[in-house]
C-alpha cells in the first residue's frame, strides 16, 4: 500500500510545488491512516486542512482504497 500512497503523492506534488509547497510521506499504518508533513507555502497556510482533506485525502481514498485518513504531522 505504501507504494500506491507515494506513487499517488507524487501525483499530487505538482500542485503543491506550483504554489510554493509540498508533501513529505512519513508513515502508511496498518489501520489505512497515512500520515504526512507539509512544507513550504502549506506549512503555514491557512487554507492547509482543506488541502489536505479535501485535496490530498480525498484523491489518495479515491486511489488507494485502503486508506482510511489522512493526517498532517509536524
Amino acid at each position: 500500500m505504501k507504494e500506491k500512497v507515494e506513487a499517488t503523492l507524487g501525483r499530487i506534488k505538482p500542485a503543491l510545488q506550483a504554489d510554493g509547497g509540498d508533501v513529505e510521506l512519513v508513515e502508511v499504518t496498518p489501520e489505512g491512516v497515512v500520515k504526512v508533513k507539509l512544507t513550504g507555502a502549506c506549512a503555514g497556510c491557512p487554507m492547509s486542512q482543506m488541502t489536505l482533506k479535501m485535496g490530498i485525502e480525498s484523491q489518495l481514498k479515491k486511489e488507494v482504497p485502503e486508506v482510511t485518513e489522512v493526517v498532517s504531522v509536524t
